[in-house]
């Protein structure tokens, strides 16, 4: 009779001696898989802005202790999602709770450094100083995201401008609706026939508006801010001359010689200057230009070359000239207008454009202004005859 084998033929083993060396192998796979995360970071790290600066609590409740200060733009990795509240600790460590509307995600932070390097070598078309603290948005208008906060006297160079409604329902960039245009989307057929005394009325929005201006800091920080909290790096010599408009761009010519001037060296700039009027949505940049010299006998600044109502549109371009070393380079100076007058405001972005641009190029002889044409225009349109070109006593001139 055949005697089936016993258990322990095949397995020679105990149970217990098997148990062992399976728990250890697995102990060991974990302990590997623990220790790698001491040497890798986690991927799934959440990490937020700081938008407002602001304190940690230990706890949210109505009554709290003070952990950490933290500052505006400071980095936080988010540990624990609350209701309105957010458990975050510091880069030193600390870990403490925060508000969610003072601070911003990776998504908003991305966008604001992507703002950043699209700008980072536009040419700003004027400098500009912060009248008081402002904060910096995304986008024009007052309910877009905002993240850095630039103090007053913050100078910034200015790049871009856009206007935007105050308040209009069911649009992100609060820009009139199709019922509620600027005049000047109404009035561009006839801008051309407009006299000098309604010249500005053809052009003002039906809604209240307000300027924002896309600015740059010394650090690279882009976004955009309130105008009326901008003041534009003008020299105080000529922006006395204003008449009732601001100036937003001073551009300097050339320089000329003159001992009894009471200037640095006898060296006294001279400037091409851009105006507009104090009213906010308009869509061009500026409606005068003028041109201020200096008058060595009386030492004091005159109007050479002023032109009125033009829709005149960023940059202005100017090639200096040298007076003080004749016959040094003649100053050139070139800015765009609106052909036509036909301006409007871009219902997408807001920026200001043109259905036609012109470009309209001077250059000084002594002190006089004449026009260049560009290439095949007639000879006897060389200079133009605007009136002011010919040197005479500013209104406005010191006595």
């Amino acid at each position: 009779m055949h005697t089936p084998p016993s258990q322990n033929a095949y397995f020679p083993v105990s149970r217990s001696s098997v148990t062992r060396p399976a728990f250890a192998w697995l102990f060991a796979a974990l302990m590997l898989l623990t220790g790698c995360g001491h040497f890798r970071p986690s991927s799934s790290a959440e990490y937020v802005y700081v938008v407002t600066p602001t304190f940690l609590r230990d706890r949210v409740a109505i009554v709290a202790n003070h952990v950490a200060d933290v500052k505006n733009g400071e980095r936080l990795q988010v540990l624990e999602h609350g209701r309105r509240f957010l458990k975050v600790k510091t880069p030193e460590g600390t870990v403490g709770w925060i508000e969610e509307p003072a601070v911003i995600d990776q998504g908003e932070f991305d966008t604001f450094q992507n703002l950043a390097r699209q700008y980072a070598n536009e040419q700003p078309i004027v400098n500009a100083v912060l009248y008081a603290d402002q904060n910096v948005h995304i986008a024009p208008g007052r309910k877009t995201q905002h993240f850095y906060v630039f103090p007053a006297n913050t100078q910034v160079a200015m790049l871009e401008r856009a206007s935007v409604a105050r308040a209009a329902p069911g649009n992100v960039l609060g820009l009139p609706t199709a019922a509620a245009k600027p005049r000047a989307m109404r009035a561009n057929a006839h801008a051309g026939k407009s006299s000098k005394k309604n010249f500005l009325q053809q052009f003002l929005p039906s809604v209240p508006m307000e300027d924002w201006w896309l600015v740059r800091d010394v650090d690279g920080h882009t976004g955009w801010v309130l105008a009326r909290n901008l003041q534009v790096d003008v020299p105080n010599d000529v922006a006395q001359y204003a008449e009732n408009e601001k100036m937003v761009g001073a551009y300097m010519l050339r320089t000329v010689e003159d001992p009894d001037s009471g200037k640095p060296g006898g060296k006294v700039p001279e400037y091409l200057t851009v105006l507009t009027p104090y009213k906010e949505g308009l869509p061009f940049d500026f409606d005068q230009v003028r041109v201020f010299t200096w008058d060595t006998r009386r030492h004091r600044y005159g109007t050479a070359f002023r032109q009125r109502d033009v829709a005149g549109f960023f940059p202005v371009k100017v090639t200096p000239g040298d007076a003080s070393s004749a016959p040094g380079p003649v100053p050139v100076f070139s800015f765009q207008i609106a052909a036509g007058n036909a301006a409007s405001l871009d219902p997408q972005t807001g920026t200001p454009h043109a259905t036609q641009l012109e470009t309209l190029t001077y250059r000084m002889e002594g002190n006089l202004v004449r026009r260049v044409l560009p290439p095949g225009a007639k000879s006897v349109l060389a200079e133009h005859s605007m009136p002011g070109h010919r040197k005479r006593r500013s209104r406005h001139a010191k006595p």
